[in-house]
Parts: C-alpha cells; sequence; structure tokens
C-alpha cells in the first residue's frame, strides 16, 4: 500500500544541479526546500556574495508516497536517500529549525568527514596552504588546533575546519 501521508524526504541531485531541480520540482507543484547559504566569490577582478546549497547535492521534498515516481521523473534528481531499506524521511521539525537556524546571519559550514585527533589533515586555505598537520584538537568543528611538522617544529596553529580535509 502507497503511503499516503505528507513527510519530508531528502533527495540526492546530480552534481551542481540542486537549483535546476529545486526550479523544476516547484514547476510540477511540489513542495520543496533548498537550504541556500551566501558564500562571498572572489575574481580577479571583484568579489560577488553568492547563494549555494548548504549541502551539495541534496535538496527536501515534501511529499505522499504516490508522488515518489513525480520526483524521480525530474531533471537534475537522483535518488531518494535510503535507511535500513527504507526511503528515509526527515521530521519537519527538523526542517523547520533548518529554515531558522538560516534565518539568522550565522556563518555555516558543512563537513561531510569526521577528522579525529592524531589524523594527519591537509590545509587548503590561509598562510598553511598546501601543508600537512596533525590534528590536535576540535572545539564545536568551528576551531581546530592542528600541529605542524614540516618546518622542523611542532607549531600549534587555529584555523577553522573549512580549511582542512583529512589524507
Amino acid at each position: 500500500m502507497i503511503d499516503q501521508q505528507y513527510k519530508w524526504y531528502p533527495v540526492y541531485t546530480r552534481s551542481r544541479a540542486e537549483k535546476k531541480a529545486y526550479d523544476e520540482l516547484l514547476r510540477k507543484g511540489i513542495t520543496a526546500y533548498l537550504p541556500l547559504k551566501k558564500t562571498v566569490k572572489q575574481w580577479s577582478d571583484r568579489k560577488k556574495i553568492v547563494e549555494e546549497p548548504l549541502i551539495k547535492s541534496y535538496l527536501f521534498v515534501y511529499i505522499s508516497g504516490r508522488e515518489h515516481a513525480k520526483v524521480l521523473m525530474t531533471n537534475g534528481i537522483a535518488r531518494f536517500l535510503y535507511f535500513s531499506g527504507h526511503i528515509a524521511s526527515i521530521p519537519e521539525q527538523q526542517i523547520n529549525n533548518l529554515k531558522l537556524l538560516l534565518a539568522t546571519d550565522a556563518d555555516l559550514e558543512v563537513f561531510d568527514y569526521d577528522i579525529r585527533p592524531g589524523q594527519r589533515v591537509l590545509i587548503k586555505a590561509g598562510p598553511f596552504k598546501d601543508m600537512i598537520a596533525e590534528m590536535v584538537s576540535l572545539h564545536n568543528k568551528q576551531r581546530i588546533i592542528l600541529r605542524l611538522q614540516n618546518m622542523g617544529y611542532a607549531i600549534e596553529i587555529n584555523t577553522s575546519m573549512g580549511f582542512v580535509e583529512p589524507i
């Protein structure tokens, strides 16, 4: 039996197709939510504030079970997410909390990896760009301390999780 109850479902999009898929869903009359964050982009001649998806390749749809096929037949949509063999749904309160969080001007960063103390990382930006370091400690995933060893000394620096990736 098809579930007639409306729920929020996360859907995975093709790479960099989040906005087009979102617009297409709205054109089909499907309630969708694409969380966006404002980011400053730097070009050689200017800076511009652009809106990017908060979570790359994901958006959320509010549908009943009978609309699953309609969503999947939308340009840019790759698949639903599954958990324990069933299509995953998200409680409406979590979607509302995400909307409230994005309504503030909080500086948000989303990471799809987990770095633990003792793990080696590559610094991607800032004055220590391209250096390899060791994760020393993590403070709320906003501030981390890294130990640099490439210089012959162990130097601890503070940086953001957005500037490192595990190796």
